[in-house]
């Protein structure tokens, strides 16, 4: 398969062989090569050459473009919720959700363009947005489509031109969403595909860009802050993962919170930035909604994709392996497990959920799969404490009856989303998303992925002609 797209051309990568293994079959899906050091190059220099055109072209133009790909998309929605769903193993109904949400981040964008990155003027002052140039877009695994996109659609509104790295693990996904920009009728050199791993990253961090959008994990977020150290001129947006909690407070139906509780922990096979990993229960109601969560959780269906089950599998056997290793942590440092998350077949994982002892979060780093902490709290201020004890600060829920610990909470929380009532595992792109702490560097994508894709220019307008001062400034002696 060609595995790079440059200069509006596909063509074989020169890099090292990768491919793509279906995490619910383990068979190959997708095989290709990854971008050699020239071919980043190539991309880059690409994108480029292609910026001043696309820059200049008229909004309306670049948004047409831009409308005409959401035609495409929806045309061809069950054709890419597929191949979504063979790459990631993720249910063919969320699959389908993923493809509408990238058709309809397109209208959404176009709105927040207009609201946050347009341009106003009066008689002497105006304000307008520049684009910031070649913009280098990492995409995650866990939305192969969805989270890319909402990097990428702003970017090209704006005026940027892209260069477009994927996680190595979804190259498929990559190779259609650009087909289907190829489709739309994007210039040659807008946007550019460079498969591979991480040192095809490296080496376009290091390459000739103007901005980098990240969404992927703390450890390598970190990795891109200290490459680009020294290099304030190159604009970088991180949207970072979570150690998100969700407390359990005074709540009437049991069984409603409790299916918050499971959709806020295992959704995606516990695969969301946003998914609960600590829940907080406070008193009797916390242990009466764990019990029926309990009692749940087994009579999940995990399953292939095909079967439309609640989930499917992890990413694959590396990440299954993750989880258990930090399941095994935590039972060593006192923990008990309550279900055991266990391995199955392929890349597949039942839930796991661990009570932990004591007041104070044990494992602080971002638990990516369906194995939830549980911890007790005494009283909801200790709970509230205890949901804020976290380097990271992406999501937070409450669920609650009692209005005056919801105005607590939300006034409380450290986390930059926050859920009252309904799962963690969700956001909307009508709101910004991102997090405090270890979960960003404070540029929150959705709707404000605008503000990032284009910079301030203040413009102050003295006429159509260089006025004259009528009388000598202060301080001007009349003798010159």
């Amino acid at each position: 398969m060609h595995s790079v797209f440059i200069d509006g051309l596909w063509r074989e990568g020169c890099g090292e062989p990768i491919r793509s293994i279906e995490p619910a079959t383990g068979k190959t899906l997708w095989e290709g090569h990854s971008a050699s050091t020239a071919d980043v190059f190539q991309a880059v220099e690409s994108a480029q050459v292609a910026f001043k055109p696309w820059r200049n072209m008229p909004l309306t133009e670049r948004t047409s473009v831009v409308k005409h790909f959401a035609e495409c998309l929806l045309s061809r929605q069950q054709e890419l919720a597929e191949i979504i769903s063979r790459e990631t193993g993720k249910p063919h109904w969320e699959s389908l959700q993923e493809v509408t949400a990238m058709i309809n981040k397109v209208d959404i964008s176009i709105s927040a363009q207009q609201q946050r990155a347009g341009t106003t003027r009066d008689a002497q002052l105006a304000l307008t947005h520049r684009p910031h140039g070649v913009m280098a877009v990492f995409g995650p695994y866990n939305f192969p489509g969805h989270l890319p996109n909402g990097h990428i659609v702003p970017a090209l509104l704006a005026g940027n031109t892209v260069v477009f790295k994927p996680s190595e693990k979804t190259p498929y996904t990559a190779q259609r969403t650009l087909e289907i920009w190829a489709q739309a009728g994007l210039p040659a050199g807008v946007i550019n595909l460079i498969q591979g791993g991480a040192s095809v990253g490296k080496t376009l961090i290091d390459s000739d860009i103007n901005g980098v959008l990240f969404t992927g994990s703390h450890a390598t977020g970190v990795k891109i802050h200290r490459a680009l150290a020294g290099h304030p001129e190159i604009l970088l947006a991180l949207e970072l993962g979570g150690n998100n909690p969700l407390i359990v407070d005074e709540v009437d139906n049991i069984d409603v919170a409790a299916w918050h509780v499971i959709r806020s922990a295992f959704i995606s096979t516990g695969q969301r930035c946003t998914c609960a990993r600590r829940l907080v229960l406070i008193g009797n109601t916390g242990e009466r909604v764990l019990e029926r969560v309990i009692q749940w959780v087994p009579k999940l269906a995990i399953g292939h994709w095909q079967d439309n089950p609640f989930f499917g599998p992890l990413i694959d056997t590396m990440a299954v392996q993750q989880v258990l290793k930090i399941q095994d942590k935590l039972i060593a440092a006192g923990g008990e497990a309550i279900l055991f998350a266990q391995p199955g077949e392929h890349a597949f994982i039942s839930p796991g959920i661990v009570r932990i002892n004591g007041n104070k979060t044990v494992f602080d780093d971002e638990v990516f799969g369906p194995l939830l902490q549980v911890y007790r709290a005494e009283n909801f201020t200790q709970a509230v404490a205890l949901a804020n004890d976290t380097r990271f600060g992406l999501a937070a829920g409450l669920l609650s009856d009692n209005k005056a610990h919801q105005h607590i909470f939300l006034n409380e929380s450290n986390a930059g989303v926050i859920s009252i009532n309904q799962p963690t595992a969700g956001a909307s792109s009508k709101l910004p998303f991102g997090g405090t702490g270890h979960s960003g560097n404070h540029r929150p994508s959705a709707l404000y992925a605008a503000d990032y894709s284009a910079w301030p220019q203040s413009q102050m307008l003295g006429g159509d002609t260089a006025a004259q001062e009528p009388n000598p400034p202060q301080g001007f002696s009349a003798n010159i």
